[in-house]
This record gives structure tokens, C-alpha cells and sequence, in this order.
């Protein structure tokens, strides 16, 4: 409990600098009863192992309304407490919105592209076959026929290899016609904005959207002087060493570090401003960074649940089951998660690094219920939304951890087992019992068997 009240403290502090404007739950039509379930499901989550700690910030109407560090950098005792403003996490996927989808906003806004132009405007290399038909659209929405990845760092020596391996990627089906969530994909959208804007990726989204909004912390490749700030990730890497202030993602690391699908590093904090400025259309206090139409645009539902670049909610999954029907946002390999709902004008972001040598048996499951709980906890805790406050399930999913620790496949194959042996009883005991029933039925088997025999050798 002092703890709790210590970093509460801390975190108040901290919010009257740079960054979002902190509020009280109250004030902004929230239950900060309701709000306090987010400590207790984010808690679960590190006492189960899934992760060392974690940075979370929700906010809605401007102002952040529940800003904390849980836990530590690492499961060491004398790493540094986990915070909001310092902390920094590789962010893994959320690279490809808050990175590569935002350039490719501004290069839209500009002009500069068109969604609907072959890739192969951009990239030459990128053609001949079917890959003339593949658009930035069919990228963005994952439609293009490019497959999820390949093992770029095992085939290439260089960052220009890895470039040329990303583009000779076949298709493994029809663009437009088959969805397939892919890296490669991402990593194709980022060789577009670099021909696009004529700068590399990390240099052209810093220069249009991170400095502007005072992103001071959000970057690729960060600087060694911010080791010690930034969440350790892999300790048993192919690279031979752990890391810690280098992309956990290998084929990101084999593009150089910067790459479409992932790369980028950031702070709680500096996505809370982030998130508010897409919530109000594209700027934040007085800097308009796209135009409100292309924001609308690009997070508005186009396949299946993706929209441009962005995936929205369909009642599952991270987002958890309360969100707005309009919601959006995405997820990292990492332990990291975006989600905003522009219905209730609020967002929730939760940092952690859960691939940090977990002790739960599965952390992927772990962080996948805290997420969602993290998402429903903030959206049930508003009070002036629809007809009103809806009623609080009796227990969430990081309360039950269902298969968090005791794999579900291990109690299947017990009960599988038991009901064999069982079966394998009875069916012995109903053979025993035919058996002495028909005594001649082996007799009458032979008896096929020997005649069926003949019958062959005959012909």
C-alpha cells in the first residue's frame, strides 16, 4: 500500500513538467474506484512472472487520468523502479502505426503518395508478376500476398541484404484477395517512405511527428548514454548477449535497426501525447500533425478488423470486450499495447517487456488477459458515457489466470489419458464378453481371411 501511494506520488509529480496534463479520474467523468482495478490486474501479472514491471497511462479528455510505473526494469533487486516519464520500452510492432503509418499520414496529407498507387512506383525492384497489382492500400491492410516474415537475419550479412531479401519475397497469394499479417509488408510501406520523402525513416517521422509533439524520448536506436533508462528485453539472444537498448526483433536488427515493422523505442509518457493528439484529429497544443480527415481515414475499419495500417476492436482480444465500436489501435511482440477509443475520447497504453526472461510458464497468455483487462477496467470506469456505468464483472481474467502457470494442454492430455484408459477397459471387457458369446467368430474370420487369400492368388 505505501508503495502504491509512493508512486502515485512520484507519478503526480512527474506529470506537472512536459507531457500530458494529469487530471483527476472525478473530473474528467471517471471512477477512480474502478480505475484502481488497473494496479490490481497489472500486479497480478508481475507476481505471476509474466513480466518485471510495466508503464501504464490512461487517459481521456486531454489530460491523463491514471499514470503508473509497477515493478522494475528487471527481476533484479537493484534494477531501477519502473516510471511513466523515464522509462523507456522497445515498443516491437507498434512501430508499424506510431512510426511507419504515421510518416506515410504526412507524406498523404503532402500528397506525396496515394494509396491506391503500385508499390512499385516507389520500389522498381518491388515488380514483375503479380507484385505490379500490390498497392500501399493492400500493405496497410495486410492484403497484399506477401507472407508474415522469413529469417532475414539468417540469410543476410549486411542491412542492404536484408533490404533486397524483404523485396524478392515471393507472394504466396493472390494481393486483395487473402489476408496474412506481415512484417514484411510493414518493412515494404518504410523503403516507400524513404523514396517518398527522400529521408530515412527514423530521420522523416522524427522531423514530422515525434519533435513536434515534444516526443523527446520516442526514437530508433537510441543513444548507449540511455541504457540504463531502457527495459532489458532478450537475455539468450542469437546475437550471443542480452539486450538491452538494442531491437528485440532480429530481422529489424538485420535491417539495420530502423525497420517498418519494428525498431522504434518509447516512453509511456511520450505515447500519451501521441495518443491525444490522435484523438483530437491530428494536433496537439496548437501543432496539427495530420489533417483530422486522414486520421479519420487511416482508423477507420477497411478489412476485416485492419484498418489503414492501424487493426481496430471487435469485442476480443486486447482491446478487451467494452471499447467503442469505433476503437483502434495495436499491439507489440514485446508486452506492449495502444488502444484508443475516440467514443469515450480516452486511451490506454500499457508498456511492459514480458519477452524479459519471464517466470510464468506462458507470458504470452499473461500479458493478453492483462491487456484486456487493462482495456475493460478503463472503460468501465467511465461514468458519463451512454446510459451509464455498466456493471463490473465479479472477476477478470488476470483474478482466474487461467493457463497462466498450469498449461491447459497438460490438464487436456491428463483427462484424454484417464478417458483412454478407461475406454481401452471397457472395450476389452466387451470384447471378452463377445468373445465368449461367439466363439466361433474367430473361426468365421479366419475362414474370410483364408478365402480371400485364394481369391487373390487366383487372379
Amino acid at each position: 500500500m505505501l508503495l502504491s501511494l509512493l508512486i502515485s506520488a512520484f507519478t503526480l509529480a512527474a506529470s506537472d513538467g512536459e507531457g500530458l496534463p494529469l487530471k483527476t479520474p472525478k473530473s474528467v467523468g471517471m471512477s477512480s474506484e474502478r480505475l484502481a482495478k488497473i494496479d490490481h490486474v497489472v500486479q497480478r501479472g508481475i507476481s505471476a512472472g509474466g513480466y518485471p514491471g510495466a508503464a501504464v497511462v490512461v487517459g481521456r479528455r486531454g489530460a491523463a487520468v491514471w499514470e503508473k510505473g509497477f515493478g522494475r526494469l528487471s527481476w533484479e533487486k537493484t534494477s531501477p523502479w519502473v516510471s511513466t516519464d523515464r522509462t523507456i520500452y522497445d515498443l516491437a510492432s507498434l512501430t508499424k502505426v506510431v512510426g511507419t503509418t504515421s510518416a506515410l499520414m504526412v507524406l498523404y496529407d503532402e500528397g506525396k503518395i496515394h494509396l491506391d498507387d503500385p508499390v512499385s512506383r516507389y520500389i522498381p525492384e518491388f515488380s514483375g508478376g503479380e507484385k505490379d497489382r500490390v498497392t500501399l492500400r493492400m500493405l496497410l491492410e495486410h492484403r497484399s500476398g506477401l507472407p508474415a516474415g522469413r529469417d532475414l537475419w539468417r540469410i543476410a550479412h549486411t542491412p542492404e541484404e536484408a533490404r533486397a531479401a524483404v523485396i524478392s519475397t515471393p507472394l504466396v497469394c493472390e494481393p486483395g484477395r487473402c489476408y496474412e499479417y506481415s512484417d514484411l509488408g510493414a518493412d515494404m510501406l518504410g523503403f516507400v517512405v524513404e523514396a517518398a520523402s527522400g529521408e530515412r525513416l527514423d530521420q522523416f517521422v522524427t522531423e514530422r511527428v515525434f519533435t513536434p509533439l515534444g516526443m523527446s524520448d520516442t526514437f530508433f536506436r537510441p543513444a548507449d548514454s540511455l541504457k540504463a533508462r531502457i527495459a532489458p528485453t532478450e537475455t539468450n539472444s542469437p546475437r550471443g548477449y542480452s539486450l538491452q537498448g538494442e531491437v528485440h526483433d532480429e530481422n529489424a536488427y538485420a535491417l539495420g535497426g530502423i525497420a517498418g515493422h519494428a525498431g522504434l523505442f518509447s516512453s509511456a509518457a511520450d505515447l500519451a501525447v501521441f495518443a491525444q493528439m490522435m484523438l483530437n484529429g491530428g494536433q496537439y497544443n496548437g501543432t496539427r500533425v495530420f489533417a483530422d480527415s486522414t486520421v479519420a481515414l487511416f482508423t477507420t475499419r477497411a478489412a476485416g478488423t485492419r484498418a489503414l495500417g492501424w487493426d481496430t476492436c471487435g469485442g476480443s482480444g486486447s482491446c478487451g470486450k467494452y471499447l467503442g465500436a469505433d476503437a483502434y489501435g495495436h499491439t507489440g511482440f514485446t508486452g506492449t499495447s495502444l488502444w484508443l477509443d475516440p467514443d469515450r475520447d480516452m486511451f490506454v497504453i500499457l508498456l511492459t517487456n514480458r519477452v524479459h526472461d519471464a517466470r510464468a510458464k506462458r507470458p504470452a497468455k499473461v500479458i493478453a488477459d492483462v491487456r484486456a483487462d487493462l482495456a475493460d477496467a478503463a472503460a468501465l470506469a467511465v461514468t458519463d458515457y451512454g446510459d451509464g456505468m455498466l456493471e463490473m464483472p465479479a472477476s477478470f481474467r488476470a483474478d482466474k489466470a487461467v493457463d497462466w502457470n498450469r498449461p491447459e494442454r497438460h490438464a487436456r492430455k491428463h483427462v484424454v489419458s484417464k478417458a483412454k484408459k478407461k475406454a481401452a477397459v471397457s472395450s476389452s471387457t466387451t470384447r471378452g464378453k463377445a468373445s465368449a458369446a461367439r466363439p466361433s467368430a474367430s473361426k468365421s474370420k479366419a475362414s474370410r481371411s483364408k478365402s480371400t487369400t485364394s481369391k487373390k492368388t487366383a487372379r
